[in-house]
């Protein structure tokens, strides 16, 4: 299963600055088994466990952080930060608020370490247009039911059979990561199985041993993926940055 701890970090960041969860809750939630220490706080010169960083959000007037997910050719949602973008597309993930840039570089399974880009003098951002949770997964099931139709024309599952059965069992319940409790159960949903779909991607990107591969078959592959791949992401973070729409005044 792919892992986001960005997108953790931004849900559940955003959560407890908004009053919709408690601290310990939070860090619970970001924390789980796993060490996480943060470097580059503005202030500190010191790397801090992830639960100081956290405590240190309000000081700085933090409000709402956002999943960023660039790739290469796309860093929209990043800010003009030196360094920042090179990083990002590392880790391929980036929490992004209006004072700070948290992103995160897993060391083994049990450790993080989050590298933090204050954004002081840097010009805003505009955050990304995020379609509606229901547009998003119509998005990707209609990505789903066009890639599937490709692949069985390329015949991929000849070169890994495991893929048919994964793309047949997208309508079986997935697990996704634990959201707040007042997390849209659509949000839930999307993200459960754009999780599965990146499970296919990975499968289907991966030359099965001994299949016989030639350069003209993989360049129509990796074409009729890339629809596939720009909708998980978009369900990806969306998923994440989904928040619940504050009450109209009376």
């Amino acid at each position: 299963m792919h892992d986001f701890p960005a997108g953790r970090f931004a849900v559940w960041a955003t959560a407890w600055l908004s009053g919709r969860t408690s601290y310990d809750h939070a860090l619970d939630a970001l924390s789980g088994d796993t060490a996480h220490r943060v470097s580059g706080l503005p202030g500190s010169d010191e790397t801090v466990p992830l639960g100081s960083a956290l405590s240190a959000l309000r000081g700085l007037g933090e409000q709402r952080f956002r999943l960023v997910l660039p790739v290469p050719g796309d860093v929209r949602g990043l800010p003009a930060v030196p360094s920042l973008a090179a990083v990002a597309l590392e880790s391929g993930q980036a929490a992004v608020g209006t004072r700070l840039v948290l992103v995160p570089e897993p060391l083994g399974p049990e450790v993080i370490v989050w590298t933090a880009f204050p954004l002081d003098g840097a010009p805003p951002v505009a955050p990304p247009v995020e379609g509606t949770l229901r547009a998003v997964s119509g998005h990707l099931d209609l990505a789903v039911a066009d890639t599937a139709r490709t692949l069985a024309g390329l015949d991929l599952a000849r070169w890994n059979p495991e893929v048919p059965a994964l793309l047949a069992g997208l309508g079986r319940t997935t697990s996704a990561p634990a959201l707040p409790d007042d997390h849209d159960p659509l949000a839930v949903s999307v993200l459960g199985k754009a999780q599965r779909l990146a499970a296919v991607l990975d499968l289907a990107m991966a030359d099965a041993p001994g299949a016989a591969v030639n350069h003209a078959q993989a360049a129509a592959r990796d074409t009729a993926l890339r629809p596939l791949a720009d909708a998980v992401r978009e369900a990806t973070t969306a998923a994440f940055n989904w928040i619940p729409r504050e009450p109209s005044p009376r």
